[in-house]
C-alpha cells in the first residue's frame, strides 16, 4: 500500500527532503508514500545526490515536488529505484500526451521544444528507495544557462494554456495515482503468475 498526500503549504524543496524517512519526521506519514506539493527549488551542495549535479545550480521559483519512498526492499536497490523512476516519468509523459503535449524524454528528464521540463533523481538507503521528481510550472528562478519551461507556459494551437491554478492539482493527482495504480497492478500480475 501506498499512501498518497498533496500538501498545500508552499515550501522550498532544497534536497533534504530525499533523506529516509522524511514524509514520517515531517508528516508522521508512516510507511511507503508519495508527497506532493508546488514551492521553490534550491537545492543544497551537501544534499545533491548525482555526482555530475556537483557545482551546477539546480533552482526553480515555481515547481512541482515529488517524493517518493518505498519500504519493500531492504536494503535498498538502486536498480530497482532507478526503474521506478523511470516508471514514474514515463506516466507523466504518457498523462501530457493524453492532452495533445508533445514531448522528448531523455532517462529520467522530459523536454518540450529543447526546454527542460522537469529535473529528477533516484537513491536508496537502507531501508528505502527514495526519489524526487520536480515538474517546472513556469522558468522563474531557473539557471541562467538551461533552457526550462513550466507546464503554466504550454499552450495549444489556439493559444489556450493547458494548465492554471484552477486545473494544475487534478493533474498532479492524475499521473500520481497513475504511477499507483501501475505498482498495484504489477503486484497482481506477481500474485497469478506460476513461476519455477
Amino acid at each position: 500500500m501506498i499512501i498518497y498526500k498533496h500538501l498545500n503549504k508552499n515550501f522550498e524543496y532544497d534536497g533534504s527532503q530525499i533523506n529516509p524517512n522524511w514524509a514520517f519526521k515531517a508528516l508522521k506519514i508512516k510507511g511507503s508514500s508519495i508527497i506532493t506539493w508546488i514551492g521553490s527549488m534550491n537545492i543544497k551542495n551537501e544534499n545533491l545526490k548525482d555526482y555530475e549535479d556537483i557545482g551546477l545550480e539546480i533552482k526553480s521559483n515555481n515547481i512541482i515536488n515529488c517524493i517518493v519512498e518505498h519500504f519493500d526492499i531492504q536494503p535498498g536497490n538502486l536498480r530497482v529505484a532507478y526503474l521506478r523512476q523511470r516508471l514514474f516519468v514515463m506516466i507523466l509523459v504518457e498523462e501530457l500526451s493524453k492532452k495533445g503535449i508533445k514531448t522528448l524524454r531523455d532517462g529520467d528528464d522530459i523536454y518540450i521544444d529543447n526546454h527542460k521540463l522537469t529535473v529528477s533523481i533516484a537513491t536508496t538507503y537502507l531501508s528505502s528507495i527514495k526519489i524526487h521528481l520536480g515538474i517546472n510550472l513556469t522558468d522563474d528562478g531557473s539557471p541562467d544557462d538551461v533552457d526550462v519551461i513550466g507546464l503554466f507556459q504550454l499552450k495549444d494551437e489556439k493559444g489556450n494554456s493547458y494548465f492554471n491554478q484552477d486545473n494544475i492539482i487534478q493533474f498532479i493527482n492524475t499521473f500520481t495515482n497513475s504511477y499507483i495504480d501501475e505498482l498495484k497492478n504489477i503486484e497482481l500480475d506477481i500474485s497469478k503468475t506460476d513461476t519455477c
